[in-house]
């Protein structure tokens, strides 16, 4: 900042030097100019020069586009989360994640981290909305990852998946066992299998009487795992009652649809999200040179109608906006609030140029 001071006391100095009372009334109306404009633009300005800085976050996502919810109940309360490695809509009504969205890379699971458990509960979320860790203690249930610790590539990203709102109350055995060995089996297709897997894993709430602990923490019935491979167009999802019965189906990502009032992968068309592939459901059952087989098409499940483009930007703008001052994959300093990605240092160098440009106009006229 010295630097700059210096130079703009160099053109006030000039200014002085060649007409002292047209420097003066300059300098005066360029200042009252500069606060106008800094009142009424700065804001808009910093946030157009920011608006990329979180696009990082739309990488988790399918050609960049959320999951959507479909009915307006799941809207009610809802959070979008943005993380590192990892987004979320959360509900505060569940007091968990509605879904959980993540893109998985070979790159990504290239790295190994030691895990460090840090359950914490998410301050960006409301309090009356907000899950403690008081609501799962001595409850009978896990705190059961939709975005896994093992999918984690750094030490940022393994503390933010430690947040309750990644968590859903999850029955010991489905946890431990089913649900290790599911994400287990898709780490191992992109590991293996040298392919990018996008994931959207979540709750599923379809009891008319649904069980709760602590302070109002719903129990899903089932828990859900789809997954998209691009490069070889495999999809299906895997469905685990919510149970210790240690059962789990594939079935097609328009079933759960149906089931659950969301479209998990709005970027794929009807016909894709009917087809169901035979997904391993172990990390031993994946091939390094094997394609999946063909399961089966669902001709009976009501997928999620297709969403309007300006409703999918809308959602596109709230995950932008939702980053939160922990993510730092967006490589800045990212306001929570105003979700402009820049902090206040940044806006002040943006308003000490302002000025220093218009010192420089003025000048020009001067002379």
């Amino acid at each position: 900042m010295a630097k700059k001071k210096s130079s703009s006391g160099g053109v006030l100095s000039q200014l002085f030097n060649q007409n002292g009372v047209k420097a003066i009334l300059g300098v005066v109306a360029a200042g009252s100019f500069a606060i106008a404009f800094g009142q009424e633009k700065i804001q808009q300005f910093v946030s157009n020069t920011g608006s990329g800085s979180n696009s990082a976050c739309l990488d988790q996502f399918y050609r960049d586009v959320p999951p959507y919810l479909m009915k307006d109940s799941l809207n009610k309360h809802s959070y979008p989360l943005c993380f590192n490695g990892f987004n979320v809509m959360y509900s505060g009504v569940s007091k968990t994640p509605l879904w959980v969205a993540e893109a998985l890379t070979p790159s990504r699971l290239s790295q190994k981290i030691p895990r460090e458990d840090s359950f914490h509960e998410e301050e960006r979320v409301d309090r009356a909305h907000r899950a403690t860790l008081s609501d799962y203690k001595a409850s009978g249930y896990d705190r059961g990852h939709m975005a896994p610790n093992a999918d984690m590539p750094n030490t940022e990203s393994q503390f933010d998946s430690f947040s309750l709102a990644n968590m859903v109350p999850q029955a010991p055995k489905n946890n431990q066992k089913v649900w290790r060995e599911l994400e287990e089996a898709t780490r191992a297709i992109v590991t293996k299998q040298k392919q990018d897997v996008y994931v959207v894993t979540g709750p599923v709430f379809a009891a008319k009487k649904l069980k709760t602990i602590g302070n109002g923490v719903i129990v899903p019935t089932a828990t859900y795992k789809a997954i998209y491979l691009p490069k070889t167009g495999t999809i299906g999802a895997y469905y685990a009652p919510n149970d210790n019965s240690l059962q789990v189906k594939v079935v097609s990502v328009c079933y759960l649809e149906e089931q659950l009032g969301i479209n998990l992968f709005p970027q794929l068309t009807e016909e894709q999200k009917r087809n169901t592939y035979k997904l391993p459901l172990t990390a031993a059952g994946v091939k390094a040179n094997t394609q999946f087989a063909y399961s089966h098409w669902d001709a009976e499940s009501q997928c999620a109608e297709d969403v309007a483009n300006d409703k999918l930007n809308a959602m596109q703008n709230q995950f932008k906006s939702a980053g939160g001052s922990n993510v730092s994959n967006t490589n800045s300093s990212t306001d929570a609030n105003s979700g402009t990605g820049q902090n206040s240092s940044t806006q002040d160098a943006i308003i000490s140029q302002l000025i220093e440009t218009l010192l420089q106009y003025i000048l020009q006229l001067l002379k």
